[in-house]
């Protein structure tokens, strides 16, 4: 039986879990399927409306981004009646669910590659890109420029016995699959088809998405992503896709043009330098900027917004696990335009820095040290009980980091100038002070101004005619010194949101 078909509306805040470290429902310390359901609950009262799992197919990794098999769940998360449990349960909480979906390349050992690799004359050879070491050097390719989202210089790798090498930009346990293989487009449409339609999820992350061609005709990314949003929308009209383009702007703009949504790093990295330098950084400007180029391809654009994802830094490390600051961060993401997107423990502080694994520790659910829902899968270095608050302890205490996130999910819900994802409604201050990052939320009936004080001191703020209309206070990160109708003293890190007057 399909699970139940999901509400229509596009969900307004959305929330990555890495699967392994979220929450282990059967003691074995591996974050799982039935632990994640167990805790929709928790994301529901918390605001969120969609959920982004990282990868859950079979894969010989932790992390699960080279997969084995498309068409199954991995054993270590459960089985695919956990799945459609926790699709239905999602569902009946009105929370889409959105899958990973790494279609780059596979692992090594998927069947494709095994057959790939054991003969040239196999149809699947073709799935993969193969070349002699005369070819690779002709064409001036056998090393690549390092990117933000992969460190391996070398990526043409050995196939024993084999005059030809395979190209895997990841690692030679990751090979890029080849599109210029129809037969290889056919498999995927099989697959899209599966999960959309038989099992009934509502979209797709989209892993790597400015590499599913190599870079020597990277120019055929964008062409590939427009051809793969019109299957999608055959399959099921109307499916949520958005992209990992960890690229800047001007080159994120051209895959609007087939994903509804893509990831806006630069707002990311632009976010992480207002908080560690203290001013805004011209950022309104340079957000009005993105919005025209991404409009450009696609007037109705979803600006996938976060502060920091699986493969980062987490925010927490990035402001030293200054809980003063981790508001601000969570104040400004959830104020801006666009779909912001929360990674899992980011509402009680976790903490993590590079390498990899340390940024995707366990959550903590509560303060017992042997809490059989918590997926101690690594020994965690930074989210610990002594660094962390956990979950448990910050639900009680109203002044928390996780209360001052599920106030402002709800606010940003409530406020229909918040609410607005579609055409980005955004407008500048005449605020005229780089140590404040200042903007309108315009809308019709019930715009709002939002004010951040980025020192970590007080700061006194003059209104200008223009804004001492705006007596309505929305939200407050702490209680303002409104002294006039145009004088407004907000402390340290604070954040003010106001509305018309009534």
């Amino acid at each position: 039986m399909n699970a139940p078909s999901a509400p229509v509306h596009l969900p307004r805040v959305c929330y990555e879990i890495f699967v392994r470290a979220f929450c282990d429902s059967n003691g074995d310390g591996i974050g799982d399927l039935n632990g994640i359901t167990s805790k929709l609950d928790y994301l529901q009262d918390l605001g969120i409306e969609a959920i982004w799992l990282t990868p859950i197919h079979p894969s010989p990794t932790y992390h699960k981004y080279d997969v084995t098999d498309y068409y199954a769940i991995e054993p270590e998360f459960g089985t695919m009646d956990d799945f459609k449990r926790l699709l239905a349960e999602a569902h009946r909480r009105n929370i889409h669910v959105y899958m990973d979906l790494v279609i780059n390349h596979t692992s090594t050992q998927h069947p494709w590659f095994r057959k790939a690799s054991a003969s040239t004359k196999n149809p699947h050879r073709m799935f993969y890109w193969w070349m002699t070491q005369q070819q690779i050097d002709a064409k001036g390719i056998g090393r690549r420029q390092l990117t933000a989202d992969s460190w391996e210089a070398n990526p043409w790798h050995d196939n024993p016995g084999d005059a030809e090498k395979y190209y895997g930009m990841f690692t030679h346990s990751m090979p890029d699959l080849n599109y210029d293989s129809p037969l290889l487009r056919y498999e995927v449409s099989k697959i899209l088809t599966f999960w959309l339609n038989k099992i009934g999820v509502d979209g797709f992350r989209l892993d790597a998405a400015r590499h599913i061609y190599p870079d020597w005709v990277k120019h055929r990314n964008p062409v590939f992503w427009e051809e793969f949003g019109k299957e999608v929308d055959r399959i099921k009209p109307g499916t949520y896709t958005v992209g990992e383009v960890w690229a800047p702007t001007e080159e994120v703009g051209p895959y609007f043009r087939g994903l509804k949504a893509n990831f806006h790093f630069d707002l990311s990295y632009h976010l992480q330098r207002i908080l560690y330098q203290g001013t805004h950084q011209d950022l309104v400007r340079k957000l009005l900027d993105d919005y025209a180029i991404f409009g450009r391809y696609n007037p109705d654009f979803i600006d996938a917004t976060m502060l920091t994802n699986h493969d980062q830094n987490r925010i927490g490390s990035v402001v030293e696990g200054n809980i003063a600051l981790m508001k601000l961060a969570a104040s400004m993401l959830l104020t801006l335009p666009g779909q912001p997107y929360m990674y899992y423990g980011e509402e009680i502080g976790m903490l993590g820095q590079k390498p990899d694994e340390r940024i995707r520790e366990p959550f903590i659910w509560t303060e017992d040290r042997d809490d059989p829902q918590r997926a101690l899968w690594i020994k965690p270095r930074y989210s610990r009980r002594a660094t962390v608050r956990p979950l448990s302890l910050q639900q009680q205490d109203p002044n928390s980091l996780y209360h001052h996130y599920k106030k402002l999910i709800a606010v940003r819900k409530a406020e229909p100038a918040l609410a607005q994802i579609h055409a980005p409604n955004l407008a500048e201050t005449p605020i005229d002070n780089d140590k404040v990052l200042a903007y309108f939320r315009p809308h019709p009936t019930q715009p709002v101004l939002i004010i951040h004080n980025l020192l970590d001191s007080p700061q006194t703020i003059m209104l200008s005619d223009t804004m001492e209309q705006y007596t309505r206070v929305i939200f407050q990160t702490l209680p303002a010194a409104i002294t006039d109708r145009d004088t407004i003293q907000l402390p340290t890190y604070g954040s003010i949101l106001l509305g018309l007057s009534f």
